[in-house]
């Protein structure tokens, strides 16, 4: 299992999502705010890889309006060999990536420009995960949408709108269960009709639960992913105490997360913890992952004077 956190560190001084408004937008600007951001990012790439945290959710802001119809500079010629090298120090590093478009990239909306949109934000996301070079374990998580007062309608327009995706789009898109509209079960009907992989979100499940246990949960989101998806991703989080439903924790509470990887176990998957304080629960999850880790190697290795071999 490969450990992350999403899109900042909160230890460096650095941010890899600057943006620029659009009213600013000028060829000068965005080649400066998308510098610093590659470098940041790079920086946390480095920072994560010297202390084991090999899962990395990269910011949709990395490159400010990527996908807008006013920019139109090449920043992807541009920062090519920038991206080469990042992409070189992932590779070598084993860190799994991942990316994640924000609520208003909507597949399903009943709004044609809408939908435009939304398959330009997915061809950017895709393009920045070419450029690292990086193989189809790099992954896009995308929710289905919103209901618009029909969900099956609305569930059959994600399926066609997936279907008109660029194959190479496509290759890199995974579904997730959200907490309000779509949950496990629906992801599933969207794999059986699509074939998008079904990244499980823990916390989301709890609010908006299917029938199965955790472990059946995981091992239904585990079946739709191919060899050439890499492992499964789960997004994983628990509640803010006294929060209203929905908020994710602040930070890392050691006993729910001791009981998810109970429960988890033996399902093999990379966790991307959605907690808000970021690497520093990471580290703290790693270290207690290490810990349990080493109890089973003991707890299964032959005893002192045994004949086994």
């Amino acid at each position: 299992m490969r450990i992350g956190y999403p899109c900042i560190n909160l230890s460096l001084d650095c941010r890899p999502s600057r943006t620029v408004r659009l009213a600013h937008l000028t060829w000068e600007r965005l080649q400066e705010t998308v510098a610093g951001n590659l470098a940041c990012l790079e920086r946390i790439l480095r920072w994560n890889s010297e202390r084991g945290l090999l899962f990395f959710r990269i910011t949709s802001d990395l490159v400010p309006l990527a996908s807008h119809p006013a920019n139109r500079f090449p920043w992807d010629e541009f920062f090519a060999s920038d991206f080469a090298r990042i992409g070189a120090l992932i590779r070598a590093a084993g860190i799994r990536i991942s990316m994640h478009p924000g609520q208003y990239t909507l597949l399903n909306s009943p709004r044609p420009e809408v939908v435009a949109a939304a398959h330009a934000d997915l061809a950017y996301h895709a393009r920045v995960l070419d450029l690292l070079g990086l193989d189809r374990t790099a992954k896009i998580q995308i929710h289905i949408g919103g209901l618009y007062g029909d969900k099956r309608a609305a569930l059959e327009r994600f399926i066609r709108e997936v279907h008109r995706l660029d194959p190479a789009v496509r290759a890199r898109i995974v579904v997730e269960n959200d907490e309000r509209m779509f949950n496990l079960d629906d992801c599933l009907a969207v794999n059986r009709e699509t074939g998008l992989p079904v990244l499980l979100d823990v916390f989301h499940r709890e609010v908006y639960p299917d029938e199965r246990p955790l472990p059946e949960a995981l091992a239904a989101a585990r079946m739709t992913w191919e060899k050439e998806d890499g492992p499964p991703m789960v997004d994983y989080s628990s509640p803010l105490p006294g929060g209203r439903p929905g908020s994710h924790a602040h930070t890392l509470d050691e006993d729910h997360f001791r009981q998810f990887l109970a429960q988890s176990h033996p399902h093999d998957f990379d966790l991307m913890l959605e907690v808000k304080d970021k690497e520093r629960s990471a580290l703290q999850a790693l270290e207690i992952l290490r810990g349990l880790d080493a109890v089973r190697m003991q707890a299964t290795r032959p005893a002192m004077g045994s004949n086994r071999f």
